[in-house]
């Protein structure tokens, strides 16, 4: 599964399709397929400034087999994400449901003021 993260470049909103590295010590720019998670010394690249990438005077650039279209989300990319959802779904508290024809309202438990987590995953509780 390609993780959905967009281009680094300023003002761009493209996703991202391939990762540059910079290897100081060389002079050389590496671009090479989108890496798994984001690092903080990477660039993330859509496939126009990907295709468009110059490097300074006296660098190498070494380009890695990368396929510069966006990939189109999977079923295994939707199927995540909807269970995401739903797990997300099931650990938030309910408030209070209206009362039904004179019964008295279900108080559901309070919610804590400090958030929880689930993976990578945070639910963070609506204090009111």
């Amino acid at each position: 599964m390609r993780p959905a993260r967009q281009c680094t470049r300023a003002t761009c909103a493209q996703p991202a399709v391939a990762t540059l590295t910079y290897v100081y010590a060389d002079s050389t720019a590496v671009l090479g397929p989108l890496a798994t998670h984001a690092e903080p010394h990477s660039y993330d690249l859509c496939g126009a400034h990907a295709g468009r990438l110059t490097v300074p005077r006296g660098w190498e650039v070494v380009r890695l087999d990368v396929d510069l279209t966006p990939a189109a989300p999977t079923s295994d990319d939707l199927v995540a994400l909807a269970d995401a959802v739903r797990e997300a779904s099931r650990s938030v508290p309910r408030r209070a449901t209206p009362p039904a024809q004179g019964r008295p309202p279900i108080e559901e438990p309070p919610a804590s003021s400090t958030p929880r987590r689930r993976g990578h995953l945070r639910v963070l509780d609506g204090g009111e």
